[in-house]
């Protein structure tokens, strides 16, 4: 592959490049949409990834190819970053990592690139390509400006710099990208960042399937509005245990906060929230604002138009799949007898909760999990943002080769569309390492 990359960036570019950087996708085991409210998560790197060939050039300009010719070249100067969010194309993503490293380090004068991307992570199928080629894109721009940085500093820095196309993400992707070790997954906590070993379990393997519905986050409101709903009960819940209301952005500030565990933050979150959706002039009057108020002070730009919000539904999601995620973790740690059939469990219950509670799923994503439970998944749900994307199953190792026989037949070889993409839609991954930077010897 990498041979094939350097033949046709020679081809393109004229001359060989002088280095490659990778960054890997991800799958989210256990633990969806909680990052951005504070929670940790629970990925592991997968194989599939973003490769790009870099050359540092002496004019400031950067090009920018792409093995697959249905994206389309781009080149911009370095000093004149403009990132497009209403139509989140390729470069844009390059763009991001690009701008967040130039003003992290001020840089005035910085160096010009040929880079040419080929990437193996199926797009917008929630397995994280778009910020895999913003965290690639991070450490090209750092290698070939001569900077460096902590794994943690870039992970954070490529965390923010996404904001610039648009999608209000918490962390998880970027920090997986680059702090994954072979052969283990990773529990991430936020604020501050960090992450420690899970060693997961033998005797089962983890299957991604893709439904191939396409699903976009900068592309959909879907994606914000559920991040603007969880910052709304946090502030009603804030608001009726009597903390300074204004100043709490997560859910998690709220547990802090009032020093509760888990279980007891879902009892609050049914005391206190109601199961009907919520208008926005009732959530003006549970927090005493005008409706310009919450406009310009709570409502982000793209939510102006939004009527009604659902926060009962969100919050519940969010404090039960935080517990978890730290449930998985333990089981993990502890490796019962029976440690398979319960993160199975864990995993089936996340999949009704993100399905009922944060209505993130899909019909197809419902119907692929209901096919790999019957053909023997232990547990199976969605991973990453959902309404579209893959499901992440956990199947006993010994019965994998007639899982895959089994689901290809019921879900790939149904539908003419799914069969064309079926060779890259359903494998089993392990564990795998991080990003990094490398020169031909």
């Amino acid at each position: 592959r990498l041979q094939k990359l350097k033949e046709m960036f020679i081809s393109k570019f004229g001359s060989a490049p002088k280095f490659y950087a990778r960054a890997p996708g991800r799958v989210n085991l256990i633990g969806e949409h909680i990052d951005y409210c504070g929670y940790a998560v629970l990925p592991m790197a997968i194989e599939q990834d973003i490769l790009i060939a870099v050359e540092p050039v002496q004019t400031q300009v950067v090009q920018l190819a792409n093995t697959n010719s249905s994206y389309l070249d781009f080149s911009t100067s370095v000093n004149n970053i403009q990132i497009n969010k209403t139509k989140p194309l390729w470069h844009n993503y390059f763009l991001c990592g690009l701008k967040g490293i130039q003003e992290h380090f001020g840089l005035n004068n910085p160096t010009g690139m040929n880079c040419l991307l080929d990437g193996t992570i199926p797009p917008s199928s929630g397995l994280s390509s778009s910020s895999a080629l913003v965290c690639c894109a991070g450490l090209v721009t750092l290698r070939a400006n001569g900077k460096t940085l902590s794994k943690v500093e870039l992970a954070e820095i490529c965390t923010k710099s996404e904001h610039y196309i648009g999608t209000e993400g918490g962390g998880m992707d970027q920090s997986i990208s680059f702090l994954a070790e072979e052969g283990t997954a990773k529990l991430i906590e936020f604020s501050p960042l960090r992450a420690t070993d899970v060693r997961l379990p033998s005797g089962a393997t983890f299957v991604i399937a893709n439904s191939c519905v396409e699903m976009n986050k900068a592309a959909t409101s879907h994606y914000n509005i559920r991040v603007m709903e969880c910052r709304l009960a946090t502030k009603l819940l804030s608001k009726s245990k009597g903390l300074d209301w204004k100043k709490m952005l997560r859910l998690h500030d709220v547990q802090t906060k009032l020093g509760v565990s888990l279980e007891e933050m879902l009892t609050i979150v049914e005391e206190v929230l109601h199961p009907e959706p919520y208008s926005t002039e009732e959530i003006c009057k549970c927090l005493g604002i005008s409706l310009e108020e919450l406009r310009s002070q709570i409502l982000s730009q793209n939510m102006q138009d939004v009527s009604t919000f659902k926060l009962y539904q969100r919050a519940k999601h969010v404090y039960s799949e935080a517990a978890r995620v730290l449930e998985f973790k333990k089981i993990c740690s502890e490796a019962p007898a029976n440690a398979l059939q319960l993160l199975g469990e864990l995993m089936n219950q996340s999949h009704i909760s993100c399905r009922e509670m944060y209505e993130c799923s899909s019909p197809e994503l419902d119907r692929l999990v209901d096919i790999c439970l019957q053909f023997g998944a232990i547990g199976s749900r969605l991973t990453g943002a959902g309404w579209g994307g893959c499901t992440v199953s956990m199947v006993p190792t010994d019965k994998l080769n007639t899982f895959l026989k089994n689901v290809q037949k019921a879900y790939y070889q149904t539908d003419g569309q799914r069969l064309a993409v079926e060779n890259n839609s359903l494998f089993a991954t392990k564990p795998g390492r991080g990003a990094l930077v490398f020169v031909e010897a």
